[in-house]
Parts: C-alpha cells; sequence; structure tokens
C-alpha cells in the first residue's frame, strides 16, 4: 500500500466531507454554518491542494484546478464572513450568511469533482 495515496486520498475526502458539513442547513441561518467548520474545510482544502503540486499527469492538473477553485471560493467565503462580522455595523445578516454559504456551494462542486476524479482515476489503475 503507498502511503502517500492514502494521505493523499484522505485529505481530498475530508476537504469534501468538512465542506459539506458547512454547506448543509438553512442557507441563511447562522446557526446552522459554524464558522470554525469553514475554517477546518479551508485548511484540510490548502492542505490537499498542497498535496496535489508536483504532480505531472494530465489528470494531475486537473485535481489541483479543482483543488485551487474550492479553496479560493473557501478563502473568499472566509473574508466574506469576517468583513460582514468585524467591518459592518449590520453584521452577519440572513443575505451575507446566503453568500457564504453559496461561495461554500460552489467550493463543494470542486470538491466533489475531486473525489470523482479521484475515483476514476483509481479504478484505471487497478485495470
Amino acid at each position: 500500500m503507498n502511503m502517500s495515496k492514502v494521505v493523499f486520498g484522505f485529505f481530498v475526502l475530508l476537504a469534501l466531507t468538512l465542506n459539506f458539513g458547512f454547506f448543509l442547513g438553512d442557507i441563511d441561518n447562522p446557526d446552522h454554518h459554524n464558522v470554525y467548520e469553514l475554517f477546518a474545510a479551508l485548511i484540510v482544502g490548502l492542505i490537499a491542494t498542497m498535496l496535489k503540486f508536483g504532480e505531472r499527469s494530465h489528470m494531475g492538473a486537473v485535481l489541483l484546478a479543482s483543488s485551487l477553485v474550492a479553496t479560493l471560493q473557501l478563502i473568499v467565503a472566509a473574508i466574506v464572513w469576517a468583513v460582514a462580522v468585524n467591518m459592518t455595523e449590520a453584521g452577519l445578516t440572513p443575505a451575507v450568511m446566503a453568500s457564504i454559504v453559496s461561495l461554500s456551494g460552489g467550493a463543494l462542486l470542486a470538491n466533489l469533482l475531486s473525489v470523482v476524479l479521484l475515483t476514476l482515476e483509481t479504478a484505471g489503475l487497478a485495470r
């Protein structure tokens, strides 16, 4: 068993599940979306992205691109959250929360694509 592949797969799946956990709930209700879960999804996504560097195949390039998209969207979501809470008088309104969760949804799709591609690549290697 190749431990580097296990670690890589672990972080790709963990990024997906953390992002899904944050995304789940009423889109505009801040009580359903924990800031620490968003932070964890962002950190794990960054780790998964770093693990994809150095792969020289076409599949590796697509996996890296999907990871970069997910990470970018989670970074923007975290910035929107921080600005809403710390720099506006209105705070975390339902409209702002809906934007944050929507960005997380885009990242969720990119993470899902990574897992599907990783599964297809693994199935192709098994043959």
